[in-house]
């Protein structure tokens, strides 16, 4: 009997120790893997803000619901080259910086009229600091390009029609003058 015991305490402790490795995650790392950016969570929460005031949460979902800063730092991960990731991480500090020096806060505790500012601010001069504005229309670029092909645009938004609209073969005569006049 002790020897069952023995057996299956060991099968216990191994299979705990096979499953701890998945349990511990690095706290302060980025939520998805990234091979060439090193961001820690907190530029990702400011990431987040970001597009979030780029996309904000109206009828519609926000750049947060959809995860669009998820989206954002995988394609400058994957697509981008090191020069534009550079200025990436760059201009990701120094717009925090910025906004400290502009309203003695951080971008994540501004309100939602001082990031819009703020934003404003560097899309209209774009010779202030290099780094940020690349920063700036890499995440804006990114941003429209994930909110474009996300589930909500390509599947739940309606579809434009454009003039004159489609063609219905069954409508009569008689409705078509009608809608005409």
């Amino acid at each position: 009997m002790k020897r069952r015991s023995a057996i299956k305490n060991l099968l216990i402790i191994a299979g705990g120790i096979a499953i701890l490795p998945s349990c511990s995650q690095e706290s302060g790392k980025a939520s998805i893997q990234l091979n060439n950016l090193d961001i820690n969570q907190n530029q990702e929460d400011l990431l987040a803000e970001i597009t979030e005031t780029i996309i904000p949460k109206t009828d519609s979902p926000g750049a947060k619901a959809l995860n669009l800063h998820l989206f954002v730092l995988k394609m400058v991960d994957d697509c981008h080259d090191k020069d534009d990731q550079k200025s990436f991480i760059n201009g990701l500090s120094e717009l925090d910086k910025l906004s400290k020096k502009q309203f003695s806060k951080s971008f994540n505790e501004a309100s939602q009229a001082q990031r819009t500012q703020l934003l404003q601010l560097l899309e209209s001069d774009k010779e202030t600091n290099d780094d940020m504005y690349r920063f700036y229309a890499i995440t804006k670029r990114r941003t429209i390009q994930g909110f474009l092909n996300s589930k909500y645009v390509m599947k739940d938004l309606k579809r434009y029609e454009l003039i004159p609209g489609r063609y219905d073969g069954y409508a009569s005569a008689n409705e078509i003058t009608k809608s005409a006049s």
